[in-house]
């Protein structure tokens, strides 16, 4: 067989030391957030890991075969060489886990799920074939709400045992309109920042759809189906949906809710940390900005008062090394100087190819601490951060999006600041 789903953990990568372990089997883990905010991609060692069960096994790429059926006129059985060789693309794109920034929901109510701090998200080059491209060539027309045997939703099944889908596979689906329209860039990845993709993030074939939480990217890909409904999966129909703060786990209807799909404007702090101690004075605040979609990122402020007032934050330049390595050419707008200026034209100038990417963002302040440094983002459609997780909390603790908040304490022999 090609590619399997082991029922151990006794297969598992080899993983660097440094990464910020939140469950060990299941592998969930997430980048230490100080270098996170340092490069605009980041490596595939440091990408946060999201798994379900053992992390599957490919024993003979040769024999390995992606299965496209369904309510298609024309089933397909593609070789990893088919795919390949067929046109490639490249997109830069961020993916976010809908539980980042879980933690500091359960500090107001407990949630259900993996704890992560705002690290469970990162930036990446992404070389694949467009999803719409093969299902072209399985028979659907590109944009298409509908197939002539009247299918509507594709769904990705991978080969990984889930307990949660007990002991089947991961499942997750997105409109076909979404699936099969080729400026929504979804990709069937086989490559990631230039290299194949490593076992944790999904090796040798995934769905990559940007602008969407990370869960419907599903890894290591066994087949994708064109239905006439929704995927029936459980984390497309009893998790990953947003509920209101009254629902608990005595009420839930879970089929009162869409599945999530676009994740909302988001920005955290990287550095510095929670409860680091300084001097007062001037330091330098960084983080990230992401939203779904493909929407932008407007703007993002920062206050050291806890909100009492706020600076604009600097963005930081699209900066790439080697970026014909990574299958991308370096142009104006991956030169560009930063900033944070709006330029009518940065479509055309090659902006466009980012609007899947995040903003990394930086300010030089002066505080005077024991304070509270707070992030806080607006998307291209005046969208804006909720200041409080109470009115989002929900029992699954996923899309907290709240400002960011990060105390810092003062340095040993900081005299106190000044009363009035």
């Amino acid at each position: 067989m090609g590619l399997r789903g082991p029922t151990t953990y006794d297969a598992e990568p080899t993983r660097r030391p440094d990464m910020i372990v939140n469950y060990q089997a299941p592998y969930n883990a997430e980048t230490p957030p100080s270098l996170l905010g340092t490069a605009f991609v980041t490596g595939a060692d440091a990408f946060y890991v999201r798994s379900h069960g053992p992390t599957p096994v490919l024993d003979d790429a040769a024999s390995y075969r992606l299965q496209v059926g369904g309510l298609v006129p024309k089933p397909l059985a593609l070789s990893l060489q088919e795919i390949k060789s067929m046109p490639a693309e490249t997109i830069v794109a961020t993916m976010m886990c809908a539980g980042n920034r879980r933690t500091e929901m359960s500090t107001r109510r407990k949630v259900k799920g993996v704890g992560w701090s705002q690290a469970a998200i990162g930036n990446a080059t992404w070389t694949g074939v467009r999803l719409s491209h093969v299902l072209q060539l399985a028979g659907v027309t590109p944009r298409s709400t509908r197939t002539s045997a009247g299918g509507k939703h594709v769904e990705f099944t991978s080969v990984d045992i889930c307990p949660e889908e007990k002991g089947g596979p991961y499942k997750a689906s997105l409109p076909l309109i979404h699936a099969s329209s080729p400026e929504q860039d979804v990709l069937l990845a086989y490559k990631m920042n230039g290299e194949d993709l490593t076992p944790d993030h999904g090796f040798p074939l995934r769905i990559v759809v940007p602008g969407v939480i990370g869960a419907r990217s599903v890894k290591w890909l066994d087949r994708i189906d064109v239905l006439s409904h929704e995927s029936q999966g459980f984390f497309m129909q009893r998790d990953y949906k947003m509920f209101p703060p009254n629902i608990d786990w005595h009420n839930i209807e879970w089929n009162t809710r869409r599945p999530i799909m676009d994740f909302p404007i988001q920005s955290a702090i990287t550095e510095p940390a929670v409860g680091d101690a300084v001097q007062p004075g001037p330091i330098t605040i960084r983080g990230y900005a992401a939203v779904g979609g493909g929407r932008g990122i407007e703007r993002v402020e920062v206050s050291t008062d806890g909100g009492a007032t706020w600076q604009e934050a600097t963005r930081l330049p699209h900066t790439i090394d080697n970026p014909s390595k990574l299958g991308l050419l370096q142009g104006p707008a991956a030169a560009g100087e930063g900033g944070g200026v709006y330029v009518a034209d940065a479509e055309e100038e090659g902006e466009g190819r980012f609007k899947w990417a995040w903003v990394l963002w930086q300010l030089n302040a002066t505080v005077s601490p024991p304070c509270q440094i707070v992030a806080r983002a607006v998307d291209s459609s005046s969208n804006t951060q909720p200041e409080d997780v109470e009115s989002i909390w929900n029992l699954r603790g996923v899309l907290n999006n709240s400002w960011h908040r990060v105390d810092l304490k003062a340095a040993a022999g900081t005299d106190p600041p000044a009363k009035l």
